[in-house]
């Protein structure tokens, strides 16, 4: 019987210590001990707790730590274990997969989040969480955007920029004396017919100017009364691709039976510092347009918009192989995922094969937007991925004629976005990153010495440690390059302190400096461990979980300090006879040197754990006519203390 009862007692306290632990790993995990809260998540799957909860928090721990392999071992179990989990495990799930080269898997787990999101199959409480506000957290939000109307914008429709060794090529229907006959005005937007310009881009620091505008060096391009524009120029400067009215050999303008001008692609030779040498593409026809040229970055395909049939909409953008000799392969649509019933025009392909177009029937912000695609970079398992540009390039108008340079950072869009000078205007943009400088010293919170060698780390909304450093001799630490307006925790530790954390928000200008002091409270003072009181409730000997949290200070130093020995001593207040309240701190010193035990501590480390009862108040309050105790007096009586019984160093 005796045994049983024994049995069971002890099964019972290590379950209550089991589950202590699981929620001060709770607490370290929120304190951004990562390290530490692994530590204890794992002692709780010693008991076999798998639950969804601490693999997921596990998983968290190493992917806050940057840790892409032991990140997926936990979210792999964590996912496959549960059917119903917080949808933002299976995204950084999806996210580890994609870090460690596994893009099958990964795609294939993220099509099960796209169908979860679409069918509301979420955790209760989470059904409208959605893929894009996951991706919208983990995208960094420190590259910021500057859009300046070009100043050679006029009156009139200006669109289509297209800069190369210096030079800015764009489409414009100003009036220009350069150009020869008498310019009429074209009917359908009482404006004048487009013609083809080119003019330099000087950048002076922050200033960018374009000058010596005049009409592109041609005697065949920029025809009397007809419609030229969006062009495309491959990498030696000697091939121009351009889209022009259809015309006849009279060089005028042929309509088809509607009385439609369609629109034709052309291509242009330069010899000497003149285009010339014109040539219609093969696979224009008088009764469709084609046009809006794009090369990609090995000149092998071009890509227009046309409105042929066998569409999808009004117009759809298409491909065709340019062949070594100059020729044409057969013309390919791109497909539905880009094209719509709608209209898609002005293809552009940046450095990286990312296709850049304008659409009036993806999901926009209103009329034509800009979108971006993988579409001609993929990977064969891998989804066509469709994102509007957003703010600022998009606005309630028409957001077209995109242009990324080479450097990636600066290009050009054209829109007739309210603030222009014209119909349609040239905008120049350019990407920077806003990013400032934080400093700081890191003190010895009671000596207030600069306390050296302290790992300092900086911490981002979601957990994600981003950066650690260590304070130098003299205490000073420095995070160069931390982003413009966002909010980060920092957090200071050392072997042997209590750490030290703050919480701050960074500006908006670039290249400010934030400077912010941390103060480490040491735990070892003269012969002692000194933590915060280790709480007891009322009349109780059970571990709390705020005291778990201040013993594994304990534990944290005597692991630092292995040869070290300690002596528990414990006391109760003044409350209770003398006789219970000793026999109280006793079973109260047990449990807090039982609790130490548990953690690994050897227990000849520990040889002595007494209780002295009321015998050593600190708080004599109520004793000898003084005032009655408040609950923070029996609060100060009712401690533990670590004392330290030799030289372990």
């Amino acid at each position: 019987m005796k045994n049983r009862t024994f049995l069971i007692l002890a099964f019972l306290f290590n379950t209550f210590i089991h589950a202590q632990k699981i929620k001060v790993a709770d607490k370290y995990f929120r304190d951004f001990a990562y390290l530490k809260a692994i530590e204890l998540y794992k002692e709780a799957l010693k008991k076999e707790d798998s639950s969804k909860h601490i693999l997921s928090r596990i998983g968290d721990c190493y992917y806050n730590n940057s840790n892409s392999e032991q990140a997926y071992f936990w979210y792999h179990k964590a996912v496959n274990k549960y059917k119903k989990i917080h949808p933002q495990y299976i995204y950084k799930y999806i996210q580890t997969l994609r870090s460690l080269g596994k893009y099958d898997e990964a795609n294939q787990w993220l099509k099960k989040f796209k169908t979860l999101q679409q069918n509301g199959k979420y955790t209760k409480g989470f059904e409208n969480v959605s893929l894009e506000k996951f991706q919208e957290l983990s995208t960094p939000k420190d590259i910021h955007v500057r859009v300046i109307n070009l100043n050679s914008n006029s009156k009139y429709s200006d669109f289509g920029g297209f800069e190369q060794n210096g030079n800015l090529y764009f489409s414009s229907s100003r009036v220009d004396d350069n150009i020869k006959g008498k310019k009429k005005i074209y009917k359908w937007n009482g404006e004048p017919y487009l013609n083809i310009y080119q003019s330099t881009i000087d950048r002076i620091d922050s200033t960018i100017a374009v000058n010596n505008i005049a009409p592109i060096s041609s005697d065949v391009i920029n025809l009397k009364n007809e419609h030229e524009g969006t062009l495309t120029i491959t990498k030696d400067g000697k091939t121009l691709f351009f889209t022009r009215n259809n015309i006849n050999k009279r060089k005028r303008t042929s309509y088809d039976k509607e009385g439609n001008s369609n629109l034709k692609l052309y291509r242009a030779k330069l010899k000497g510092n003149q285009w010339t040498t014109i040539e219609e593409l093969p696979f224009n026809d008088k009764t469709f347009s084609t046009g809006h040229p794009a090369l990609s970055p090995d000149e092998k395909t071009l890509y227009f918009v046309s409105d042929r049939e066998g569409g999808y909409g009004q117009s759809d953008l298409y491909k065709v192989a340019i062949n070594d000799d100059g020729s044409f392969g057969a013309v390919k649509n791109l497909g539905d995922k880009i094209n719509t019933e709608g209209r898609e025009v002005f293809p552009f392909v940046a450095k990286d094969s990312t296709l850049y177009f304008s659409s009036d029937s993806h999901i926009n912000l209103g009329f034509l937007d800009i979108y971006k695609s993988n579409i001609l970079k993929k990977r064969v398992n891998e989804e066509v991925e469709i994102k509007n540009l957003g703010a600022p390039y998009n606005s309630g108008y028409d957001d077209f004629a995109f242009f990324l340079n080479a450097d990636g950072d600066s290009g050009y869009f054209s829109s007739n976005r309210i603030g222009g000078k014209g119909s349609d205007d040239i905008y120049i943009f350019d990407k920077y990153e806003c990013k400032q400088v934080l400093t700081g010293v890191t003190y010895d919170k009671l000596t207030l010495e600069p306390l050296p060698e302290v790992t300092v780390k900086i911490i981002d909304e979601t957990g994600k440690i981003i950066n650690t450093t260590l304070s130098d001799n003299n205490g000073n630490y420095i995070f160069e390059e931390i982003s413009c307006g966002k909010t980060y925790s920092i957090l200071a530790s050392k072997v042997n302190y209590r750490p030290d954390s703050k919480q701050f928000s960074t500006t908006t200008t670039n290249g400010s400096e934030t400077k912010l002091d941390l103060y480490l409270t040491p735990l070892i003072i003269k012969k002692e461990i000194v933590v915060n009181p280790i709480f007891f409730d009322f009349d109780k000997y059970d571990i709390r979980p705020d005291a778990a949290y201040e013993l594994e200070n304990i534990v944290n130093v005597m692991r630092e300090n292995p040869k070290m020995i300690i002596k528990i001593e414990s006391h109760t207040d003044s409350r209770g006879s003398a006789k219970y309240n000793m026999k109280l701190s006793n079973r109260r010193a047990n449990a807090t040197r039982d609790y130490i035990l548990s953690r690994g501590i050897a227990a000849d480390r520990i040889p002595s754990a007494i209780g002295y009862g009321e015998s050593r108040l600190l708080n004599k309050c109520g004793i000898d006519n003084r005032p009655p105790c408040t609950e923070k007096d029996h609060d100060q009586n009712r401690r533990s203390a670590f004392l330290i019984l030799n030289d372990y160093e």
